[in-house]
């Protein structure tokens, strides 16, 4: 007897985030964890803290944190903050999609939403950091438009993130910016 194939999974939407939300954020950052398992050095990650729901209150109260969501509840999320020090720019601090839901671009949705909000609110550019040679961490971020950050680029700002995630442990990290604006907003 031959099993039928699975269904593809239902189409998520993607909206703005509300408070009720917040309690089911860090299961689904713990599920993207899982991801590091498959990277020796790094599977540490899997169980390593997450983004307590308390993290995500401020930006769901400022509107910048989205979510997507299907039938089976949420399926993903990013969470940002305008840094003015930096020229108003968006600061992604977590995108996140539920392990069971990656690479079925939720995660592109979240960032070229995060974007047009962006150059909606008149802010300059989306900044994040991540791993450098993570293939769905700083390559995945280049395909969606952002650029990597000299060290010679970095603001103050960046800096900062970059030496608190190393004081973590979190070594091979990179800052990395988006341009926003009509031509790089689709």
């Amino acid at each position: 007897m031959t099993r039928a194939p699975a269904p593809p999974p239902a189409a998520a939407t993607l909206r703005t985030a509300r408070p009720a939300d917040a309690p089911g954020l860090p299961d689904v950052e713990r599920s993207a964890g899982a991801s590091f398992l498959a990277l020796p050095d790094l599977a540490w990650i899997a169980s390593h803290d997450v983004m307590p729901a308390d993290g995500h209150l401020e930006a769901i109260a400022q509107g910048t944190c989205w979510v997507t969501e299907d039938a089976t509840g949420l399926t993903g999320f990013l969470t940002a903050g305008v840094a003015a020090e930096d020229g108003r720019v968006l600061h992604i601090r977590e995108l996140s999609v539920r392990a069971d839901r990656q690479g079925q671009g939720l995660g592109r949705r979240l960032l070229d939403h995060a974007a047009r909000h962006a150059a909606a609110h008149g802010l300059s550019a989306v900044t994040l950091t991540t791993f450098r040679d993570v293939p769905w961490n700083a390559p995945f971020y280049a395909r969606a438009g952002f650029t990597l950050l000299d060290d010679d680029a970095l603001t103050p700002r960046l800096r900062a993130i970059l030496a608190e995630e190393a004081a973590h442990g979190l070594h091979r990290r990179c800052a990395m910016r988006r341009e926003v604006g009509q031509a790089h907003c689709p």
